[in-house]
């Protein structure tokens, strides 16, 4: 156990978390069972180890931060090492990789059942559906999803600023002041191409090639995170990977799925649970019409969020799409996206009409549609800079 405190120590004193994320004012602390999902590389370690030293510092003893990839744990479980902890004084348990350890929802269940006084976060792949398959968590833990840097979060970062968010109703409302209170002391537009390229992910904060590093966080992803959590075998692999690839490059489209069947020798019915594991995996993202979802066949699927181009296509993607990636993205946090029947058209939340296009396009006063132009900072009545959108969160 002392080793385990040791670490913690020098990995909570070491925390650098020059960002304060969004989701640490929006988690009910007061639960005793959480669960934070997330894809590989938007900070979930980071995060954990910053609540611990924001709540606790690194020496106090009732809280500790642990590892499932720890080989300790090979042979003792969650709920022998989680007695040990609480008999010690230990109050918090923070654990990180959580699906590592064998039959580990069971024994998370064990905790919240026979240590009533122990508050439990852990970390674990989006890949996981905590309720649906793991059903003795379902009435006791409180999940969460941790995202990338948002356009204002790496903003931020890189300027030194503390820009607020805003929700989109607000966001709408007040676009002309929000815009110009951020052109007064940025060029956003510059930073929103770098954003664009490496701002998702804290990755580009390392010392290292960023889409190589991306590339090999996107491997893992599907071989360590697909098929490990889906209980796939590793025969399959390549077929996940070619079919990833296939949809890449095939651009924000609606899928050919008796093609693509054909292309990786499966099945239909195979592709389209492959296709929902990569959008689970958050390499993907499939967008349906309005009242319409999974299993039925996506009206459109295209790349999580623009970082991955840089990983899959670093010199040969369209602009368009990039852009329509990067609105999905940032209004999928807390909203529905749903595409509309008309090409480059989108749906929030059943009743908003969005456009994403260039300034080249001159809107349609008065029709309903708010028009996100990418290549601009101006602002209409139903003109909004593309980059703005990047502040929902």
């Amino acid at each position: 156990m002392e080793d385990f405190y040791r670490t913690h120590s020098y990995l909570v004193e070491h925390c650098n978390a020059p960002v304060r994320r969004v989701l640490m004012d929006e988690i009910d602390w007061s639960a005793r069972m959480i669960g934070i999902k997330g894809t590989r590389g938007v900070g979930k370690t980071t995060f954990l180890l910053q609540y611990a030293k924001e709540k606790f510092g690194p020496n106090d003893r009732r809280c500790l931060y642990v590892n499932m990839n720890n080989f300790y744990f090979q042979g003792k479980g969650i709920y022998d090492f989680a007695g040990e902890f609480y008999r010690e004084g230990g109050r918090v348990l923070l654990i990180d990789q959580v699906f590592k350890q064998s039959d580990w929802s069971r024994e998370l269940r064990l905790c919240y059942d026979m240590y009533p006084g122990l508050k439990i976060v852990f970390a674990g792949s989006s890949v996981m559906r905590l309720k649906q398959e793991n059903p003795e968590l379902e009435n006791v833990v409180k999940s969460y999803n941790l995202r990338g840097f948002s356009f204002r979060e790496y903003l931020n970062l890189r300027t030194g600023n503390s820009f607020s968010w805003a929700p989109l109703d607000e966001l709408l409302r007040n676009k002309e002041q929000l815009v110009a209170d951020v052109t007064a002391r940025v060029d956003p537009m510059e930073y929103f191409a770098q954003y664009l390229e490496h701002g998702f992910y804290p990755l580009f904060r390392e010392h290292y090639d960023f889409a190589d590093n991306l590339l090999k966080s996107m491997n893992m992803m599907t071989e360590i995170d697909i098929l490990l959590i889906k209980q796939i075998e590793l025969k399959y692999l390549p077929k996940i990977k070619k079919l990833f690839y296939l949809l890449a490059a095939a651009g924000p489209k609606a899928p050919n799925v008796s093609l693509l069947a054909k292309e990786i020798e499966t099945s239909r019915a195979t592709v389209m649970n492959y296709i929902k594991y990569l959008a689970d995996a958050r390499l993907i993202n499939m967008i349906y019409p309005v009242g319409q979802r999974f299993p039925k066949k996506p009206s459109k699927v295209m790349l999580h969020n623009p970082n991955l181009y840089q990983a899959v296509f670093p010199l040969n993607f369209e602009r368009q799409a990039l852009m329509e990636t990067f609105f999905v993205n940032t209004m999928w946090k807390d909203h529905k996206v749903n595409q509309s029947p008309r090409d480059n058209y989108y749906i929030i939340d059943g009743a908003r009409h969005f456009r994403v296009c260039h300034s080249m396009e001159v809107p349609l006063m008065n029709n309903g549609t708010m028009y996100c132009q990418y290549d601009t900072g101006q602002v209409a009545e139903n003109v909004v800079p593309l980059w703005l959108l990047g502040f929902l969160y």
